[in-house]
């Protein structure tokens, strides 16, 4: 690379809308610039890979688990090969919504990268309506993604009632030291020119809360022709996940999969799925669904994150029992 590239960390926690403020982002990247996207899912079959690809950047995944705690071997094996494949003129770096910022921080600016990465302003995406929820504020994945900001954004304002959004303005205004910057924004729309500048790297609190986490090359993933139906689980930060990979000549009923995504038991429901209406991004969080149509892909992805540890084989079956027994109309 001739001159660093402009980096930036877009952090937040479960359910902020980080994937749909990176997407805006790609809408309004330059004529004529190359963008990448480092992306990393608490989950295992990389839904939010699958919806940044359709704004036509680069993008590699780092999946299953929080990016801190693979900050080692897998992130910079991702990490390189973007760099390589892309040579992007910007590169954007999503880390799931559990994850921990330190040693991602540590990574980018250390030796390896030094003269490669330039790191620009770090942005944190917060639901103001996730303030009144003290187990929240007591998290630790929460409160050093908002100290490890430069720029904090108050996101989804317009499902926030007045109080909400002036409870939000009181507790950003206290956070010492303060912000380069607050905003305030709803659908995950941002403005381009927050991604320039430097970052200030801000200290956080538990720099090493993850570090009894190894760091290990993930498994390799089956082929979709010769495993049709990939089921895989994770866990850790005292949440747990269940994916699918599902081969794209199954098809699925739109209508039981929205049924199936309002399980009270899902903090998270996404999925990249081949419906008989054609293909969809299902997206539910706090009880709030968004469904869109998206592009053909090369599999069907599906995820469900939970508090609570899920019966996997009673998920399968009600899934399975969703999939379209008519001909898909398209």
């Amino acid at each position: 690379m001739t001159s660093p590239i402009p980096t930036n960390l877009v952090l937040g926690f479960l359910g902020v809308g980080k994937t749909t403020a990176i997407l805006d982002l790609l809408k309004k990247k330059p004529d004529g610039e190359v963008w990448a996207v480092l992306v990393n899912e608490f989950g295992e079959v990389g839904i939010d890979g699958a919806m940044l690809e359709t704004e036509g950047a680069f993008v590699r995944e780092v999946p299953g688990g929080c990016m801190c705690c693979v900050a080692g071997l897998p992130m910079q094996i991702g990490l390189n090969q973007l760099i390589h494949k892309a040579r992007p003129d910007r590169l954007l770096i999503e880390p799931t919504g559990l994850g921990h910022p330190s040693q991602i921080i540590e990574t980018l600016t250390g030796e390896h990268y030094q003269d490669v990465l330039k790191l620009g302003p770090v942005l944190c995406l917060v639901d103001p309506r996730r303030l009144e929820e003290t187990r929240v504020l007591e998290n630790v994945q929460f409160r050093d993604q908002v100290a490890a900001a430069d720029i904090v954004v108050a996101n989804k304002t317009d499902l926030c009632q007045p109080e909400q959004l002036a409870r939000f303005d009181d507790w950003v205004a206290s956070l010492q030291p303060s912000k380069t910057a607050v905003f305030h924004t709803r659908q995950g729309r941002m403005n381009i020119g927050w991604l320039d500048g430097d970052t200030a790297l801000p200290e956080v609190g538990s720099p090493h809360a993850h570090h009894h986490h190894d760091s290990t090359e993930p498994m390799p993933v089956p082929d979709i022709r010769d495993e049709p139906w990939q089921r895989v689980s994770n866990q850790g930060q005292g949440h747990f996940s269940l994916g699918w990979r599902v081969h794209p000549d199954t098809v699925f009923s739109e209508t039981g999969l929205l049924a199936l995504s309002m399980d009270s038991r899902f903090v998270r429901f996404k999925a990249v799925v081949h419906t008989g209406d054609g293909w969809r991004t299902i997206n539910m969080a706090d009880g709030a669904l968004s469904v869109s149509e998206c592009e053909p892909r090369d599999l069907s992805r599906i995820e469900v994150i939970s508090e609570q540890q899920p019966d996997e084989d009673e998920l399968d079956a009600s899934l399975q029992e969703s999939i379209n027994k008519t001909e898909p109309s398209c």
